[in-house]
């Protein structure tokens, strides 16, 4: 059975530390009471359909939990919004002083030839300061900026422009002066650039600028076309590091304990995580499938049933507390649905399709790919305004080749600071699964009616859940009835 006993805390703290960002205090209290009466609510229904009542006490002992969680996240996020509101650079609006900023991730090139990054702030006209800061600047010197490597410059201040607990806006407005970098982010920058060095000297141009970003999430070199190809076809996420690449890379460290023994892999494990969370650079699935491995190692090291969603419910709760900004990140909610339904769908559909005689490799891959692509549309949707309609086969077509690319391109990687030739000849091996995926891609993009526009914003979400929720309640049935058929 399902263990849905940490869920609540999960949504509670999701939805109040979303709200608490968005609309402050109102929206603290609208999300904190919708929690209380939704647990009274599914508690009542929950009794009515065993038959035995309800239990009160059991459910004023729910509805406890709720407000003490929610209470605590909604304390927690208007602290911090009030923090945020009342930062020393809204005093700076418009002014241009001199910063000192600590880069979140590589700077992104957006319109204009302009690039693009977070940043930490560091000092602010000379003194101390703290604070999220989105950063825009124009010209080379900024693109070779790194993860963790602190630049002064002179900004003009803005306003934020989106409520995500931003303090505020920069432009630069002259070049950059580059301090040191702590040593483990000039070690996840060697290897970023070795690899993509390596990948260049081996692979054909188009696959050595998308190796990199399949393998460490580094989009920088993949040409506008093939981007646009991907994003068609439905392959975007295979470019953003998330849980696959993590439960792919843990999982064969984890093979190492018939040799070294389960604690020992279990450490090794961990310690392949934490650098390839920092080679890889933070990303909002990137930090979720983080927290979702580190609490599996330690149920592994405990002895504990590994359970996905329960896993998956404590990462929320520990990322509501450690990065409050989350809640309001796409990507990470796109993350987040798309695990639920692989592990609360896809299963199922596996089981039914397996019962009709579906080859269980094959069940396995179509639901996992239906699953995720009806449970992430709506988000999609809202935000490209458009829906991928070869999504399912395209990701069927090149889910063979994902788990070869990232072992040999993650010992690859690895391999890359120690042993050049090495690391060459292993990026060589993934030569032909690169050029297969990006043939699926081209392909899947150049299809009629390949992709179909929608309504973006909350109109898009509301359409194509609705849609969605169609399909997966046919398909859901058509299994069902099948099967019933057959038993008969």
């Amino acid at each position: 059975m399902t263990d849905l006993r940490l869920v609540p805390a999960a949504a509670t703290a999701w939805t109040v530390t979303a709200a608490g960002i968005l609309w402050a205090f109102p929206g603290v209290l609208a999300a904190l009471s919708s929690a209380l009466a939704a647990t009274v609510a599914a508690g009542w229904w929950a009794g009515r359909r065993r038959g035995d009542g309800v239990d009160r006490r059991a459910l004023l002992g729910a509805a406890a939990a709720v407000a003490l969680v929610g209470g605590g996240f909604a304390v927690a996020v208007c602290l911090r919004v009030d923090q945020v509101r009342h930062h020393p650079v809204a005093t700076y609006t418009g002014s241009v002083p001199a910063v000192v900023v600590t880069p979140d991730e590589t700077p992104r090139v957006v319109a204009g030839g302009r690039v693009m990054f977070r940043a930490t702030l560091a000092r602010l006209d000379g003194h101390a300061a703290a604070g999220s800061v989105l950063v825009f600047a124009s010209g080379g010197d900024y693109a070779g900026l790194q993860a963790g490597r602190p630049a002064g410059f002179r900004a003009r201040v803005g306003p934020p422009r989106r409520r995500d607990l931003t303090v505020a806006v920069l432009t630069a407005t002259g070049p950059p002066r580059l301090g040191e970098a702590a040593l483990m982010h000039r070690a996840a920058h060697r290897v970023r650039g070795d690899f993509s060095e390596a990948a260049r000297l081996v692979l054909p141009a188009g696959q050595a600028a998308l190796l990199p970003a399949l393998v460490l999430g580094d989009t920088s070199a993949v040409p506008a076309p093939l981007t646009r190809d991907f994003r068609t076809a439905g392959l975007t996420h295979l470019t953003a590091v998330s849980g696959a690449n993590v439960t792919i890379v843990c999982g064969a460290v984890l093979l190492t304990a018939v040799l070294i023994g389960p604690h020992a892999a279990v450490l090794l494990a961990a310690l392949t995580l934490a650098g390839f969370v920092v080679v890889v650079q933070p990303s909002a699935s990137v930090l979720r499938a983080a927290v979702m491995g580190a609490i599996t190692l330690l149920a592994v090291l405990t002895h504990r049933r590994r359970q996905a969603l329960p896993a998956l419910a404590a990462a929320v709760v520990v990322l509501m507390i450690g990065a409050p900004e989350l809640a309001v990140d796409v990507g990470f909610a796109l993350s987040v649905s798309a695990t639920a339904g692989l592990v609360l769908v896809a299963p199922a559909w596996s089981r039914r399709l397996t019962g009709r005689g579906w080859p269980r490799p094959l069940a396995d891959a179509v639901s996992v790919a239906l699953a995720a692509q009806l449970v992430t549309a709506p988000l999609v949707a809202g935000v490209s305004g458009a829906v991928s309609l070869v999504s399912v086969a395209a990701n069927l077509l090149v889910a063979p080749v994902i788990p070869p690319i990232t072992l040999v391109g993650t010992a690859a990687a690895a391999l890359g600071p120690l042993w050049p030739a090495g690391a060459q000849m292993l990026i060589r091996f993934t030569g032909p699964e690169v050029w297969w995926l990006t043939v699926v891609a081209r392909w899947a993009a150049a299809m009629p009616a390949a992709s179909i526009p929608v309504p973006s914003g909350l109109a898009g979400v509301a359409i194509v859940a609705v849609v969605a929720v169609v399909v997966a309640l046919v398909w859901h049935w058509a299994l069902s009835g099948r099967r019933d058929t057959i038993v008969r």
